[in-house]
């Protein structure tokens, strides 16, 4: 009897299954469910070797999704400061509590996708491999693996339903938990963006775009649009506190880019697209430089602006910071750079 494409992936990863902080060893108990899904979040455009440091942390500081449901959303947003996507910090505060209430994470993908936050992708990731259900579950490298192995010429992202379609047709009743990890890893570390290493692959000669002699056309994409640019200008307040300098941080607001996020205070970041962000400034205002930083949407280059003639009268709310510890802060990127550079040139 031929061997089906499920039975060779998953003996595949029975002997190359990456070892994960999230994972259990292929063919056992399945892990918690509150891993997978924190996993999940986290790995959403996101690289697994940023990822990893970040769920540790998280693991330690919050073990259990009640632990995480009990959490203040200031602690949250500064734990996850760097990852980047915050809102994705937000809503995990408010799938932890609603898990909490409900007593644990319900184990279909439909009634996982009623939870804040979770979208088709993580209700079936979860819901196969901490619940053992059959879901299909399809990522960035499932959607290259099996674009390559249907030779799908679609382009992404219409190609979407017939990627789905060909990947149900693939995914086994038992063990799909494993399936979609083994998926995930030969996407990442065999067939992968850049490279097709077909004679490492069990599925090659099941591979119709290897077949074809030309995998790395796979998948074929739509041209991206160039991403406008922004400029801006951030401000460093500084004083002398009773325990060394201190720096203004105020708390963005709840919603939009970087929201509930600690950060400098800023101009509101015009859309000028002037090529720099170097803004006209006072006598009381010295420019420390520019910082650059690429969002979703728009990429940014941010003065920095440091008050020359000692602290100025801080506007509005927020909360004097020692200096010494701003890495403690929990800044978002963006304006992590903006306190390095200061930082920096005092050095």
């Amino acid at each position: 009897m031929t061997a089906t494409i499920s039975d060779m992936l998953l003996d595949w990863y029975d002997a190359h299954a990456r070892p994960l902080p999230w994972r259990s060893p292929p063919g056992t108990t399945p892990p918690d469910p509150y891993r997978v899904w924190l996993a999940e979040v986290m790995l959403q455009q996101t690289t697994t070797a940023a990822v990893a440091p970040y769920f540790t942390k998280f693991t330690q500081t919050w073990p259990t999704v009640e632990d995480l449901a009990a959490a203040s959303e200031e602690d949250v947003m500064a734990a996850w400061a760097g990852l980047g996507y915050y809102s994705r910090a937000r809503n995990l505060v408010k799938c932890a509590a609603e898990v909490a209430t409900r007593g644990g994470f319900p184990e279909t993908e439909a009634e996982l996708r009623k939870l804040p936050g979770l979208g088709a992708y993580t209700a079936a990731a979860v819901a196969a491999i901490a619940f053992g259900q059959r879901a299909v579950v399809v990522d960035a490298n499932v959607e290259r693996v099996v674009s390559r192995l249907f030779a799908i010429r679609e382009p992404l992202p219409g190609s979407r339903p017939l990627i789905r379609e060909a990947t149900d047709s693939i995914t086994p009743d038992e063990r799909a938990g494993d399936f979609a990890q083994a998926m995930m890893d030969l996407g990442a570390t065999i067939c992968t963006a850049r490279d097709a290493r077909c004679l490492l692959c069990p599925l090659s000669i099941r591979c119709e775009g290897r077949a074809q002699g030309n995998p790395l056309e796979l998948p074929v994409k739509a041209k991206k649009k160039a991403k406008p640019s922004r400029t801006g200008t951030a401000f460093w307040i500084e004083r002398d506190g009773p325990d060394g300098a201190q720096v203004w941080l105020v708390k963005r607001p709840g919603t939009g880019l970087l929201g509930a996020m600690r950060a400098l205070p800023d101009d509101g970041w015009s859309a000028r697209g002037d090529g720099h962000g170097e803004a006209p400034l006072s006598g009381a205002w010295k420019g420390a430089g520019v910082v650059r930083h690429g969002f979703t949407h728009f990429d940014i280059e941010l003065g920095v602006a440091v008050h020359a003639g000692g602290a100025a009268q801080p506007e509005g709310e927020g909360q004097w910071w020692p200096v010494e510890t701003i890495e403690d802060a929990g800044l978002p990127t963006l304006f992590a750079k903006a306190a390095r550079l200061v930082l920096s040139a005092r050095d």
